[in-house]
């Protein structure tokens, strides 16, 4: 039980606090946990709350919804964020280097910043039957541009992040572990009770020594740079802005809720050729 009331119940992401030094994070934005502005500002806000609880040592991100982790951007509402997306460069950032460690608790489809989000995490764990990962963007005529490029090829290896990217398929939990994309795919029936246990055993121990080790990490493997964020972030907003792309989203904005849903559920699948 958590031993810290939920007060932020209605929004599309809300924090507990399940024990000394232990949050859990849920994002609840139905039906496909878009990134989207309301997103943004909860997400942003969940953060700054955590951070002033100095006894963190471990939070875990997960999602109320089974399908979905966090579909991707909300293409259609990127006007509405700030220009450049400071604020979320700003959380991935601060997450990064964060005194505490960040798991993520994968179920569901993690697609273009969905999955973007989960790479700026320290540790990804993912149910083996219902996780599915991605890199979508390619299939609409755009690119990664939250931070896909700079960090794919970190866990995966130069060559599995090209394929990944450019191919803009699905792939599962078992080939996200192959590729050391996931830490561990588990199977759906035992992941709540496997990330449990492993965030409960890091928030049992001593937390200057948790921040030792976090920070020597760090220091051998530098976070992308904002330059480096902000050049891929510019090229993908102008081919974002192209005609073709526009169109496309125009046409599948104004398809109908089954086919909308068929799409998000199947996109690897959707936005490429049929075999």
């Amino acid at each position: 039980m958590p031993d810290h009331p939920v007060d932020n119940a209605h929004a599309p992401v809300r924090a507990e606090r399940r024990g000394p030094g232990y949050w859990r994070v849920t994002f609840d934005n139905p039906p496909f946990n878009l990134y989207d502005p309301e997103v943004e500002a909860s997400l942003a806000a969940v953060i700054e709350r955590v951070e002033a609880d100095r006894d963190t040592k471990v939070v875990v991100f997960d999602s109320a919804l089974p399908e979905f982790f966090m579909a991707h951007l909300n293409l259609g509402r990127i006007g509405e964020l700030k220009e450049g997306m400071p604020t979320w460069f700003d959380i991935v950032d601060r997450l990064g280097r964060a005194s505490f460690i960040t798991v993520g608790c994968v179920r569901g489809r993690a697609r273009g910043i969905g999955n973007e989000f989960l790479m700026a995490l320290d540790v990804r764990f993912a149910s083996r039957e219902k996780a599915v990962l991605g890199q979508l963007e390619i299939g609409l005529g755009i690119i990664p541009g939250c931070g896909g490029m700079q960090r794919l090829w970190r866990l995966t290896g130069k060559a599995r992040a090209l394929e990944i990217i450019a191919s803009g398929e699905d792939y599962s939990a078992e080939t996200a572990e192959l590729y050391g994309w996931v830490n561990r795919a588990v199977p759906d029936d035992e992941l709540d009770a496997f990330v449990e246990r492993f965030a409960l055993r890091i928030a049992s121990f001593d937390a200057l020594a948790l921040r030792t080790v976090k920070g020597i990490l760090n220091d051998e493997d530098v976070p992308p740079s904002a330059g480096s964020m902000a050049s891929a972030y510019e090229r993908f907003t102008g081919l974002l802005a192209r005609p073709s792309v526009q169109e496309w989203l125009q046409r599948s904005g104004n398809a109908s809720p089954e086919a909308i849903f068929d799409l998000e559920l199947n996109m690897g699948e959707r936005i490429g050729p049929r075999s």
